[in-house]
């Protein structure tokens, strides 16, 4: 496994896989390396849930961390193609979090859950020594639906088009622009261009239209190891081989000159709020309007062949080892 982030495949299948308690029947989805929420067969109902840490980086703002951490969370549950219903959230708050700080980033939240018609169920908070920001907590969030609505992980199959949201290294270029402005060697309105990009919640509400609009076959939100890592999970989960245009993947000039600057692979770095999607043929203008009407950029960039692997213009791309952001985000956050 790498030092940082998330195991590696190889960490999954030795350490985790084999020990995952009670074998029992209820659990359609359950846990697989890549594969971004889990399904409980609730007779016939599904209830599809996802669970991961918070991360409030008080350098955004309170209300604008808030929102960022939201978008994080929900996003594993609504690529099920079913809307966040329930969240439970447990904070373990560091000592120098006060009241006033904790008071907007609950507030922040709740003022987006309620948007979004998520209902907080249960949780936790409190304050212990030893635990620092970013990593302020966990949270599960929750999805109930039809069983036959649900987006499977594994379900991109040949012919699929790849509908590419957001852009590449979008999430990563976006907190260096926000939190470190004055280390980036970078034309000031491009740094400011690339920090208004940090993602909210409307990959979210984009994961929900897309499905409304599709049939979708399968989606993914493009996390650590970025738009490559996250091509080749999909391509794994589903036996299938993407092939993409990488002209055609949105890349805007303020994120390419943040990542210049810095020194980082776009297509390797933490990509949170950028979806994949695969829609057969006949749906995929439909799902391309959907996302836009959420406010999102989208692009046809590729198809799904028999095969496997994941290839750029024609080129296999090997799979990231590591996300490319983390060395810059260490030598930052030091200075």
């Amino acid at each position: 496994m790498s030092d940082l982030g998330k195991v590696d495949r190889a960490f999954f299948d030795e350490y985790i896989s084999p020990n995952l308690g009670a074998d029992r029947e209820d659990v359609a989805v359950g846990p697989r390396h890549g594969v971004d929420f889990g399904v409980v067969d609730v007779d016939g109902t599904a209830l599809v849930t996802a669970t991961d840490p918070v991360s409030v980086l008080p350098g955004l703002g309170w209300e604008r961390a808030a929102r960022f951490a939201l978008g994080v969370v929900l996003a594993d549950v609504a690529v099920s193609g079913l809307a966040p219903s329930h969240l439970a959230v447990s904070f373990h708050l560091p000592p120098e979090m006060d009241d006033g700080a904790f008071a907007a980033v609950w507030a922040a939240m709740d003022e987006t859950l309620s948007e979004l018609g998520t209902a907080v169920v249960t949780g936790h908070t409190a304050r212990y020594s030893g635990c620092a920001f970013p990593w302020v907590g966990g949270a599960t969030a929750m999805a109930v639906g039809d069983r036959e609505d649900v987006v499977r992980p594994d379900g991109a199959r040949p012919g699929d088009h790849l509908i590419v949201t957001t852009g590449a290294g979008v999430e990563a270029a976006a907190l260096f622009a926000s939190l470190y402005p004055e280390q980036i060697p970078a034309d000031e309105a491009a740094i400011d261009a690339a920090a208004a990009r940090l993602p909210g919640v409307a990959h979210v509400r984009g994961a929900g239209a897309a499905a409304a609009a599709g049939p979708v076959t399968a989606m993914h939100d493009a996390t650590e190891g970025g738009l490559h890592g996250a091509l080749h999970e999909l391509a794994d989960g589903a036996g299938v081989r993407v092939e993409f245009d990488r002209d055609a993947v949105p890349l805007p000039d303020d994120v390419r000159a943040v990542a210049d600057a810095l020194d980082f692979d776009p297509w390797r770095a933490t990509s949170s709020g950028t979806l994949l999607v695969t829609a057969p043929p006949e749906a995929a203008d439909r799902v391309l309007e959907a996302l836009r009407g959420e406010g999102l950029a989208a692009a046809d960039a590729g198809r799904i062949t028999d095969g496997e692997g994941v290839v750029a213009d024609g080129k296999a791309v090997p799979k990231p080892e590591g996300d490319s952001s983390w060395p810059v985000y260490e030598r930052l956050s030091v200075k």
